[in-house]
């Protein structure tokens, strides 16, 4: 077991083992900061959702909570105008790909991209970045729950459940890019993919991308 050290995460001495990803060590403490891709069971974070910024002393740039690992005396800040400004450029970036319509959204009552528009001040809309054009495609091949690619963020938690924890490996990432999309293989319905619909991916989706049709 990894001993414990102390470290300082906006002016507050709290305990977590060595080595642990600072965005654990916070939100175990009830410290929040933004994530949306952030698994704490997979090995080699992606850091792909660009929310989790903190500011490290002695560093110049901000870093991702989710890589970095705690070690004796890290001292950071989870708000700083740095910060502030790459969080607010990631979030708006989220939503130019994002189909908004919250009053209908199956998730709207414990949605993520909510919840971090609430706690950091952030508006549900487009300020510098026009909208990604998209055409509304929901997947409800399925006989429990459906997948509206519109409100997907890209995350991978999905992606990663399917293969980890229900070692099903159903869903997966096609093209790159702009193009990039969660999907099946040969992109096909998920009805007719290996799914088990265990509904592991329903419950790991922060967006309202995947959704149980009773609640849709």
């Amino acid at each position: 077991m990894s001993k414990a050290v102390t470290v300082i995460i906006d002016g507050r001495e709290i305990k977590a083992p060595e080595g642990e990803k600072l965005l654990w060590a916070a939100l175990d403490n009830g410290i929040y900061i933004p994530n949306l891709c952030a698994i704490r069971e997979k090995q080699h974070p992606s850091g792909s959702c660009r929310l989790c910024y903190v500011q490290v002393e002695g560093r110049a740039e901000p870093v991702t909570a989710c890589t970095l690992a705690v070690k004796e005396g890290l001292s950071v800040q989870t708000r700083s105008p740095q910060v502030d400004h790459l969080v607010k450029r990631a979030f708006e970036l989220l939503l130019s790909n994002h189909r908004l319509g919250c009053g209908r959204c199956p998730r709207r009552k414990s949605c993520e991209l909510l919840k971090i528009a609430k706690e950091r001040g952030l508006k549900m809309k487009l300020f510098q970045l026009a909208p990604l054009e998209q055409q509304v495609e929901i997947d409800e091949s399925a006989a429990t729950f459906a997948f509206d690619r519109s409100r997907c963020l890209l995350c991978g938690r999905c992606v990663w459940i399917c293969r980890e924890v229900a070692k099903v490996g159903a869903l997966g990432f096609s093209n790159r890019g702009i193009d990039r999309r969660v999907t099946t293989f040969q992109d096909r319905p998920i009805g007719e993919s290996p799914c088990t619909e265990c509904s592991f991916c329903v419950e790991a989706c922060p967006s309202g991308a995947l959704y149980f049709k009773e609640n849709g």
